[in-house]
């Protein structure tokens, strides 16, 4: 297979390839990954080969490095290198380099030596658990009769890829001429080589001790020193001119038999993922090309489930609810991959339990946490974008069972204190010792970001979600069954407005405004906000960002909390328990400039969403090669947490081509709405009077509720009947299965699977509706056109798989949590 074309390329320079903070990730598809610096020095325990053997969970590594010595006649040098302590490098592979040059985030790496030059390519293919190593020496300057040979050999363990061995470990080997199978304790790993033609000597292992040292790891307080084995397996003698050759790790039964043809078919994959996200943009620029290609490493297959889910961040964390269901937007309709976007959909719809979503799979397969309470809510947001992109009857009947069901669970009252408040229509959520929202930070029995009672961006999905009911609703034809508790949680959402800093309380108490509420200035109030349901006149909006660009913008991302506050923490690193304190209380997330751009261009001010962009473009390649951090430091900007997260990339992504669509319409003379599809409330109040508050600050005064939230004779919300609420025939345990068996990823159903992705989506498309039920005509920002006729058959039935069920042992891929003492 002849090799494509790369879509786009970057270079790092002898200097830049040399930089141990930099890292290049190359995904299996299963959660499984190789990590190493460009220039292939370990750096973290993480560093090598991780092997999912129970996808995307239980991740061993096997395989750290290769071991590469080329020889001319007397002169000797080794290409690898690697730490055996601080600052002390065993091989000469850094000094050699000539740099590295990633082409749709395919590493090759090129050194200069004893006058020859080396080319060596890496990946990972699809779903195969293996690493590929091809080699190119050329050799021009070997004469006949000269002896030249490299010889390949590897650093090996056999652990968890969350561990470190303190004692060296005890292999087996058993050599077959081109092939090693190295045997751990319950795995083993297959270690092969192409010879291309070449004269190959087998060499009888030697095992030695060997020392590594992981100096990313001791930036973090973790473990940092590694005993591993290390042994040579081949000598490959070398002629004049061009040699090619492989080296195979294969950690699974997949086996390689031809690498160079698998090296083609996955550049030939990555060129394609991004041709379909131009496509599905309209933006043909190298940012979408490269966060296109990042996205796709997180799209991963789940075995308990047998179907995709979304790993948070690589390299510790395994699939995480509230993660995948933020990140979706951005990782599969921004890049065009709708069907995938359901798949996932389609794993935490099935998990259901008591209307909440998993927050983690435990790693065994086996359960799920579920102390989350926005998790569900991200995915009627996304299942209502998925749907509108699709514009089918029967899914858009499917998907109104889910929202139904999670509604009606969430109103009737669920676990960890969530319950609808009757009085108000707002959304309670937290018991004493949780953590519900994405700031969720728990040390032993410290809470470090309490937030029960009424979140603000809790209470702005609560409305999306009720949102999304009534338009599904209309647009079947049928009424909506929580038109009323809508209604009601939008007059009373009026109490957040805080007229003292011109900014959003982060939580409301019982008061609704009153002393036990909590007016801190965090990124929470910008999310809620750039909710399409969440009512707001547009000087409050104005206000909201003035606070916002003042107290928390950063150029890679928004503070958790302003700086002005007294238990603001200006730095995010060092050991775990320094960590875990500064991670919401300060602490810089890129993935909160979704928001804050997408209220920019709600409010036209394209310029400045360009402008807060900018940072994030160039931290491209500063951490994670191609891919967005998870968290920054926020005294010095220094990246932090995974290096390649998915919330991160999804909301660059999605941000980056919202802001180019609306250069591109600024450049057309026609009527241009800043509203982009995520972002921005629906049809705005009249804005009050703007006023100046303490220490300059705007204030604006808040719009006058249609009915009172907390007075004597407000008549308490009623709910749709028992047997009403939720109004879905799938149950529990066939949600996920009535949406893929309409739109299954092996199933037919032409309105997914034939989208035309010749040109770019339009922002501002909508489901077809019916005419509004009479409890919501008051409501302009709930209309929507006809309804448009469907007819199509209704999805077959399929056998319902279980809800996971808990387990009591807690088993995250997470080395962040951490347990009570003893």
């Amino acid at each position: 297979m002849a090799e494509t074309a790369p879509r786009f390329t970057y270079r790092l320079g002898p200097q830049a390839a040399r930089d141990l903070s930099r890292e290049v990730l190359l995904p299996d598809g299963l959660g499984g990954f190789a990590l190493s610096s460009p220039a292939g020095v370990p750096t973290r325990c993480y560093s090598g080969l991780s092997v999912s053997h129970r996808p995307p969970g239980e991740r061993r590594v096997m395989f750290v490095t290769a071991l590469e010595g080329l020889q001319v006649d007397e002169q000797r040098s080794d290409l690898h290198a690697f730490e055996v302590a601080p600052g002390t490098l065993e091989g000469q592979g850094l000094s050699v380099l000539s740099g590295v040059t990633l082409r749709d985030l395919l590493p090759e790496r090129e050194q200069l030596v004893l006058g020859m030059t080396i080319r060596r390519r890496s990946l990972v293919p699809r779903h195969s658990g293996a690493l590929v190593l091809l080699y190119e020496i050329d050799a021009p300057h070997l004469r006949e009769g000269q002896t030249a040979t490299l010889t390949l050999g590897g650093v090996l363990v056999d652990r968890d890829m969350h561990q470190v061995h303190t004692r060296t470990p005890e292999l087996g080997f058993e050599c077959l001429g081109h092939e090693v199978r190295v045997r751990g304790e319950a795995h083993q790993t297959r270690l092969r080589l192409h010879a291309g033609g070449a004269a190959v000597t087998a060499l009888t292992p030697h095992p030695l001790p060997q020392r590594l040292h992981f100096r990313l790891d001791t930036a973090r307080g973790a473990p940092d020193t590694e005993r591993a084995v290390r042994t040579d397996f081949w000598e490959i003698g070398l002629r004049p001119g061009l040699n090619r050759l492989a080296l195979v790790v294969e950690g699974l039964e997949t086996q390689i038999d031809d690498p160079w043809a698998a090296y083609a078919a996955e550049a030939q994959r990555r060129a394609g993922l991004v041709e379909q996200a131009w496509q599905a943009s309209g933006v043909t620029d190298e940012v979408v090309a490269t966060l296109a290609v990042a996205a796709d490493a997180f799209v991963v297959r789940r075995a308990s489930t047998d179907s995709l889910s979304v790993i948070a961040g690589y390299p510790w964390f395994a699939d995480w609810g509230r993660d995948s269901l933020i990140a979706l937007p951005g990782l599969m309709l921004s890049t065009g991959r709708i069907e995938e976007g359901l798949g996932v959909l389609d794993t935490f719809a099935a998990s259901l339990r008591g209307g909440l979503t998993p927050n983690n799979f435990f790693d065994d397969g086996q359960g799920a946490d579920y102390n989350t309470v926005d998790g569900a809510l991200w995915l009627i947001v996304s299942l209502e974008k998925l749907v509108r992109r699709a514009a089918n009857a029967d899914l858009t009947r499917l998907a109104l069972g889910i929202i139904r069901t999670v509604v009606g669970e969430y109103a009737r009252g669920t676990e960890y204190g969530i319950a609808l408040d009757r009085e108000d229509g707002l959304l309670l959520a937290g018991l004493p010792g949780t953590q519900l929202t994405w700031m969720d930070v728990k040390i032993h029995d410290w809470v470090v970001t309490p937030r029960h009672g009424k979140a603000v961006e809790i209470q702005a999905l609560w409305l999306a979600a009720l949102g999304a009911e009534s338009r599904l609703s209309r647009s079947l034809g049928e009424a909506a069954q929580f038109g009323e508790v809508l209604g009601l949680a939008r007059s009373s959402f009026s109490a957040f407005w805080n007229t003292a800093n011109g900014y959003l309380y982060d939580v409301l108490g019982d008061g609704l405004g009153g002393p036990d509420s909590n007016a801190q200035v965090r990124p929470n109030a910008l999310i809620a906000l750039a909710l399409r349901d969440t009512p707001a006149t547009p000087a409050q909006m104005d206000a909201a960002l003035d606070v916002a660009a003042r107290e928390l913008l950063t150029p890679l991302g928004l503070r958790t909390l302003s700086p002005l506050d007294p238990a603001y923490l200006a730095n995010y690193g060092g050991d775990q328990l320094v960590r875990d304190a500064a991670y919401h209380q300060g602490s810089v997330w890129p993935w909160l400039m979704g928001a804050y751009t997408d209220l920019l261009l709600a409010r036209g001010r394209v310029a400045e969403a360009r402008a807060a962009l900018s940072g994030l473009r160039g931290h491209l390649w500063e951490a994670g090669l191609g891919s967005v951090s998870e968290v920054i430091s926020p005294a010095d900007l220094t990246p932090g947490g995974c290096p390649f997260q998915a919330w991160s990339v999804a909301e660059l992504l999605r941000a980056h081509i919202a802001v180019s669509r609306a250069e591109r319409a600024l450049s057309v003379p026609r009527d241009l709405s800043m509203r982009t599809e995520d972002a921005g409330p629906g049809p705005l109040p009249a804005p009050g009077p703007v006023g100046i508050g303490p220490a300059g600050l705007p204030t604006v005064a808040t719009p006058t509720p249609r009915r009172s939230p907390r007075a004597s004779n407000a008549r308490p919300t009623s709910l749709p009947p028992g047997g009403v609420i939720g109004g879905s025939s799938l149950g529990p345990s066939g949600l996920s299965a009535g949406l893929l068996g309409s739109a299954g990823l092996l199933g037919t159903f032409p309105e997914v699977r034939g989208l035309s992705l010749t040109g770019p989506v339009d922002a501002a498309d909508e489901l077809p509706a019916s005419p509004l039920p009479p409890t919501l005509q008051d409501d302009p920002s709930l209309i929507m056109p006809a309804l448009t006729g469907f007819d199509l058959p209704a999805p077959a039935s399929r056998v319902p798989r279980p809800p996971l069920l808990p387990t009591p042992a807690l088993s995250v891929e997470d080395p962040d949590v951490i347990e009570p003492l003893t």
